[in-house]
């Protein structure tokens, strides 16, 4: 992260209340390990606590702790805290030993920990401060991470701190009457599609009506639309179309475009003209229509992903596909776009059905882009449970568990930015 704008570190407290609105949410039995560039924070690493047979032998827990902190090229220092219960963080602590292959792991690394804490539901201490004058055995309330300064300013600043990915509830509910007019209309709508899924005409048009959505206000998704949320939610339906969109999201319309003459998306025989939602008027919806769009390819994602997609650019230096998917290309994506595409997937998963899983596979891998592997990891989870097998999900799961970093998230110039201001 790298906004223009700084909050000043004044203590320990500052450093503890950080990390959650970092995270977004207040971690549970939990490493987090903070990447330092001299006096600036840098990237910010969550993994679970190792159970026992771990503990007993780290050594692969540590390597991926490492590599994850060595994507930060900058960092010469390490800051770490351990979320924990508070029989775990009271002295002697069942992580001590852990805490000391960590400090000794990055010290070769020359990243060496700075500082190192135990956080506990109740209190919260210093791993290695001996003086009691300072650093009661007992530790200090937590309160004063919860009041500290550093966390007033970023509440006053518009972050929140919400609940767990696993323990978040989605948002709604959609109102019932609402609902089936849009299963209904999605219904009309995919049938017609489906039969469409071949024409270059229909997938511009179906570009152009994500394009045109993504550039609306916020506010425009609570204001009810059948035949737009059916449209978008049956073009989720087509693969070729899905991915297509995010690509576009990040790369733009171009790289979107690029892509599908490797995939050969397209026949010559699709020849019924593109349909897209009416313009509404009067408040109305309207009913399907055809529409004109411009030659637009489409870009599928196929079953062997990883083996052989294309990842560097191409002759002219447009974003190719699989390097979109890895956030390796562009340098920086359209994060307000892909912010964008977030809120409506999130709004388009609500209603369920198979088009929900598209959608949470969508937000699973915009979350895993900006660098949150614990949301990436419950949203296509959770589209796993809409769809079991859900092709895209697996393959980004499998990503996501491996430890695997994208691109842009371990760069500090491509990198996702949650604040305003930055941590220094």
């Amino acid at each position: 992260m790298t906004p223009p704008e700084r909050l000043t570190v004044r203590g320990p407290e500052d450093i503890l209340g950080f990390i959650p609105h970092s995270l977004g949410y207040w971690p549970a039995q939990s490493l987090v390990a903070m990447t330092l560039q001299g006096k600036r924070l840098g990237a910010t690493l969550r993994l679970d606590l190792p159970g026992p047979d771990v503990l007993a032998n780290p050594a692969r827990f540590l390597r991926a702790v490492r590599r994850y902190l060595e994507a930060d090229k900058e960092a010469d220092g390490t800051l770490l805290a351990i979320f924990t219960s508070n029989g775990g963080a009271a002295p002697p602590s069942r992580y001590d030993g852990l805490l000391a292959a960590l400090d000794s792991m990055l010290q070769g690394a020359r990243m060496p920990v700075r500082e190192a804490w135990y956080v506990g539901e109740d209190f919260w201490r210093e791993a290695w401060c001996l003086d009691v004058s300072c650093c009661p055995p007992a530790g200090r309330p937590i309160d004063e991470i919860r009041d500290s300064l550093l966390n007033t300013e970023m509440v006053f600043r518009g972050s929140s701190i919400g609940p767990a990915p696993e323990q978040r509830q989605p948002a709604g509910p959609v109102p019932a009457l609402h609902r089936a007019a849009v299963l209904d209309a999605e219904a009309v709508w995919s049938a017609q599609l489906d039969l469409r899924r071949q024409s270059r005409p229909q997938f511009a048009a179906v570009l152009g009506q994500w394009e045109a959505m993504l550039a609306r206000p916020v506010g425009d998704l609570q204001q009810p639309s059948v035949h737009r949320d059916a449209f978008l939610r049956a073009t989720l339906l087509v693969p070729a179309w899905r991915d297509a969109v995010l690509v576009m999201a990040a790369a733009g319309k171009t790289a979107a475009a690029a892509g599908a003459e490797e995939f050969g998306v397209f026949s010559p025989d699709a020849q019924l003209g593109p349909m897209t939602p009416a313009a509404e008027q009067a408040g109305e919806e309207e009913l399907p229509s055809a529409a004109d769009g411009n030659q637009f390819p489409s870009l599928a994602l196929p079953d062997h992903f990883g083996h052989g997609i294309p990842i560097s650019g191409g002759q002219d230096g447009t974003p190719r596909y699989g390097g979109v998917l890895m956030g390796q290309e562009p340098a920086v994506p359209q994060w307000h776009s892909l912010d964008a595409l977030d809120l409506t997937l999130e709004h388009l998963a609500l209603m369920g059905g198979p088009p929900a899983a598209a959608a949470l596979t969508g937000r699973g891998w915009i979350a895993w882009c900006r660098g949150r592997g614990s949301y990436a990891a419950a949203y296509l989870g959770q589209a796993l449970e809409a769809e079991p097998g859900y092709r895209l999900a697996e393959l980004l799961l499998d990503l996501v568990q491996r430890g695997t970093i994208c691109g842009w998230a371990a760069r500090k110039e491509a990198a996702w930015q949650k604040f305003g201001p930055e941590a220094a």
